[in-house]
C-alpha cells in the first residue's frame, strides 16, 4: 500500500523527531521497525518499513557478490544502514552520521515516495522542487508514457 502526503517536522538536539499521527497511521508493520538508510540519489534519508527493506534485501541478496560492480554497489546501498523503531511517545531517532549526511538542520520534511519515506532538511527539499535544470513534463511523459494503464 502506498503512503501518501509531505510532512513538515522539526528535529531535536539529539536528533529524535516527533513523527505526525497521521503519517504514523499510514506507516505499515510499526511493531516491526523499520530501516533508515542514506538514499542513493540524493542527499536524503530513505525510511524503509521492514517488509519492504525484507523484499529489497531478497533481490540484493541475488546480486552476484564476486562481480566487483556488484560488490561496490552493495556496500554503498548498505553504508549506514540503522534498525530503527518509533518509541512509545511516537518519536524517532536519527543517528548523527545520518543526520550528517543529509545536511539536516532543525526543519525537515517527510515525503512519501511509494511504499517508502524520504526525510530531508527542509531548505534542501524546497531547492530539490524548485529547481529549474529540468522540464518534469518532459521527465513524466519519459516515465510515464510506456506504462499500460488498463492492467
Amino acid at each position: 500500500m502506498a503512503i501518501i502526503g509531505t510532512y513538515e517536522c522539526k528535529i531535536d538536539a539529539k536528533g529524535r523527531v516527533l513523527v505526525p499521527a497521521s503519517l504514523k497511521k499510514q506507516l505499515p508493520g510499526i511493531a516491526d521497525g523499520f530501516v533508515l538508510k542514506r538514499s542513493v540519489f540524493e542527499s536524503c534519508l530513505e525510511l524503509w518499513p521492514m517488509a519492504e527493506w525484507e523484499k529489497m534485501m531478497i533481490k540484493i541478496g541475488k546480486l552476484n557478490p564476486f562481480d566487483k560492480k556488484n560488490d561496490a554497489f552493495i556496500r554503498r546501498f548498505m553504508a549506514g544502514v540503522k534498525n530503527v523503531e518509533i518509541d512509545d511517545a511516537g518519536r524517532l531517532l536519527i543517528a548523527k552520521d545520518l543526520i550528517d549526511f543529509a545536511k539536516v538542520s532543525k526543519d525537515i520534511v517527510f515525503s512519501s515516495k511509494v511504499n517508502i519515506m524520504e526525510i530531508w532538511d527542509k531548505k534542501l527539499y524546497e531547492a530539490t522542487l524548485e529547481g529549474d535544470d529540468f522540464d518534469f513534463g518532459e521527465l513524466a511523459q519519459d516515465v510515464m508514457s510506456n506504462i499500460n494503464f488498463d492492467e
